[in-house]
């Protein structure tokens, strides 16, 4: 990682810090192995560390993949997570209106209807984690 030179009591030090992890650090003193403890405050990093809420049962059951389904089926094209939904079944639909807003790789997706159709069924509700092809709305 980084290395420094130290002079204490006139004697010199050549040290490699190897690994730093909170106040933990592993260090290399003219070739011996340390693993010392600093006496500070840690500071908090500002990349946050995400962590993906359990999908309750209930969610996990209304998404599935269907071997013959309906007509059109419009599957998520990443993982990801459903933030809104913007037709219900029963709605018509226009080729390239926006069926539901899901967020993928921190960006907000806006899925199109591929086709004009109907509404056969949603599959997802918001707050649904998805995985890349899993079945969001079926069209006819």
């Amino acid at each position: 990682m980084k290395n420094f030179k130290f002079t204490i009591s006139g004697n010199t030090y050549e040290v490699e810090i190897k690994d730093f992890e909170k106040n933990t650090a592993i260090i290399e003193v003219n070739g011996t192995l340390y693993t010392v403890e600093l006496h500070r405050e840690v500071k908090k990093t500002k990349t946050p560390t995400l962590v993906r809420a359990e999908v309750p049962p209930s969610k996990r059951e209304k998404i599935e993949k269907k071997e013959k389904g309906s007509s059109d089926p419009v599957t998520a094209p990443l993982p990801g997570n459903i933030i809104e939904i913007l037709v219900k079944p029963g709605d018509l639909v226009k080729k390239g209106q926006i069926l539901l807003v899901m967020e993928a790789m921190k960006m907000e997706n806006k899925i199109q209807s591929e086709k004009d159709g109907v509404v056969e069924s949603v599959k997802v509700i918001p707050g649904s984690n998805v995985l890349q092809g899993d079945i969001l709305i079926e069209l006819v």
